[in-house]
């Protein structure tokens, strides 16, 4: 993330100790750990919040352009039925399991 090399790192640590002390050092590298986490878990969460904005535009975007092309597709081809049916005629025919027209044969004899 920052690229610390082990000479670079190695002064840091000097630096720490000759300014905090070693009694110090540990109470103070707790700290400095707890920052930075604090700081990790709010970028993470601003992050996120970000990421979902985009995606909540980006299906929008998508949304609107479905819409779009699906009423265009139904301007150019209208739903006809080349063979309409009367409603009631429709739902007769969808409850009577013997086709029209055909007359019932007696059952066979046993």
């Amino acid at each position: 993330m920052f690229d610390i090399g082990a000479s670079e790192l190695l002064l840091i640590v000097i630096v720490a100790v000759v300014i905090i002390g070693p009694k110090d050092l540990p109470l103070a590298l707790r700290t400095a750990g707890r920052w930075i986490a604090k700081v990790r878990r709010v970028s993470s969460h601003f992050r996120s919040g970000l990421d979902a904005m985009v995606r909540e535009a980006e299906l929008e975007e998508l949304e609107r352009e479905w819409k779009s092309r699906n009423e265009a597709i139904m301007k150019a081809h209208p739903e006809t039925d080349p063979h309409p049916m009367p409603p009631a005629a429709s739902a007769e025919a969808a409850l009577d399991p013997t086709p029209q027209g055909e007359p019932q044969s007696p059952p066979p004899p046993p």
